[in-house]
């Protein structure tokens, strides 16, 4: 059985992590209409939102419309047949749902913060990239202002957004930072995520192994799903075409594994020195029809407190336990490098190397400390094998002593050919 952590909208890795949607009334005008600007504000450490991209949307309470909008776009306009005349409103749906605008758009469509076609970094990823906002003004069928509304969605698969709550008047700078202004009042929805919300079952797996052990511990056997349970992609064969709408995500189609995961992780224990050693992280994409851009690897491990060098990614440690205990860190990809992780193939997968410094206190290879305690690919916790099967240290005192260089040799032969 699997156990989330991530149920109910808690996170233990990022415990204050949430989507806060922010209202600002900017100028009422007269009791006919507002002009509203819609701030959307990603502060989670790590998990981030992928194309195709936040689909906000909200219920009117009464007969709201929206007349115009900038930096955003409603999927559909509506029935606005109540509306006489060249002046017709932008979207007259009881429930609207509006999304991002693609880059590149005229400027004059643009806000600050638009136009990024959905996609949120994570916080500590690319904190200057979290933000999405548009403008709009909105009114009624009967030409008054209409109510705050409620049941706001994000459109992103695990998320629930609460009620809205009305805070302290947004303030804004102008004039170089000289001028300070602020909303006439402003409200704000809170969003989290749950993994068990999102998915019946996990996308991502570990597998393990060490230079001192031949064995290789593959993922769980349908750690993710099982064959006779959904399609795969067997070789040779081509994944199925299909038919998406605009901003839909494909379902996954999967290479028949036995874990049946999209993403599988392998750490590999690859050397000891005398005062450090070694790990090699792969990942490897199994899904035929989604490239992972700007991906992220979360991982929970005593000893990275004391990371020396790594290679090929990137690295920031995360503190969710506060600043005194830092054993969780995030990787991700060098950008134009290896920030994309591509479909299933030849190239899907990327790989990298870290040396870590053997603090005196704490490091030891027995009882399968070497592995991590917890791996998060995308948001999404990862399968890993029980410790009953991590790969053991072997009994030296009945090896001879060269017994340990063989056993490395015969591990790296190996490690290629794991599936």
């Amino acid at each position: 059985m699997v156990n989330f952590s991530c149920v109910d909208g808690f996170d233990a890795l990022d415990p204050n992590g949430n989507i806060t949607i922010k209202w600002d009334v900017l100028v009422d005008n007269d009791g006919s209409s507002q002009d509203v600007r819609v701030t959307i504000l990603n502060n989670q450490l790590y998990r981030h939102i992928d194309h195709p991209g936040w689909k906000l949307s909200w219920t009117w309470p009464d007969d709201g419309v929206i007349w115009h909008m900038t930096g955003a776009e409603t999927m559909e306009q509506g029935n606005c047949y109540k509306f006489k005349g060249s002046q017709i409103p932008h979207c007259c749906k009881k429930k609207p749902v509006i999304i991002d605008l693609l880059p590149g758009v005229p400027y004059n469509k643009q806000v600050a913060n638009c136009c990024k076609g959905g996609v949120l970094t994570s916080l500590t990823q690319e904190p200057d990239k979290n933000i999405a906002a548009f403008q709009m003004n909105i009114g009624s069928f009967k030409g008054t202002t209409p109510k705050m509304p409620e049941n706001f969605t994000i459109g992103v698969r695990g998320y629930t957004c609460g009620d809205p709550f009305k805070v302290p008047p947004s303030k804004f700078t102008e004039d170089q930072g000289r001028r300070t202004t602020q909303a006439l009042s402003t409200w704000n929805v809170t969003c989290s995520y749950s993994q068990f919300r999102a998915s019946s079952s996990p996308k991502c797996c570990v597998s393990l192994s060490a230079f001192y052990n031949s064995t290789i511990v593959p993922c769980q056997k349908c750690s993710c799903a099982c064959q006779g349970q959904s399609k795969c992609i067997k070789p040779g064969e081509l994944p199925s075409v299909l038919q998406l709408q605009p901003n839909e995500e494909p379902e996954p189609q999967v290479g028949c594994t036995s874990h049946m995961c999209p993403i599988r992780i392998h750490w590999h224990v690859k050397q000891s020195y005398k005062e450090y050693w070694r790990v090699k992280i792969t990942i490897t994409n199994f899904n035929f029809v989604k490239n992972y851009t700007q991906w992220n690897l979360v991982v929970q491990h005593p000893n990275l407190r004391s990371i020396a060098q790594l290679f090929s990614f990137n690295y920031k440690p995360l503190y969710p336990y506060g600043q005194f205990t830092n054993d969780t860190g995030l990787f991700y990809g060098v950008q134009y490098y290896n920030d994309m992780l591509q479909q299933a193939g030849k190239n899907g997968n990327v790989q990298s190397e870290m040396l870590l410094h053997k603090d005196s206190d704490m490091f030891t290879f027995r009882e399968g400390w070497g592995f991590p305690r917890k791996v998060v690919f995308n948001g999404e916790e990862c399968v890993i094998p029980t410790p009953d099967d991590y790969p053991r240290l072997p009994n030296t005192a009945n090896l001879p002593p060269q017994s340990n260089f063989f056993i490395f040799i015969f591990s790296m032969l190996l490690l290629p050919t794991i599936f």
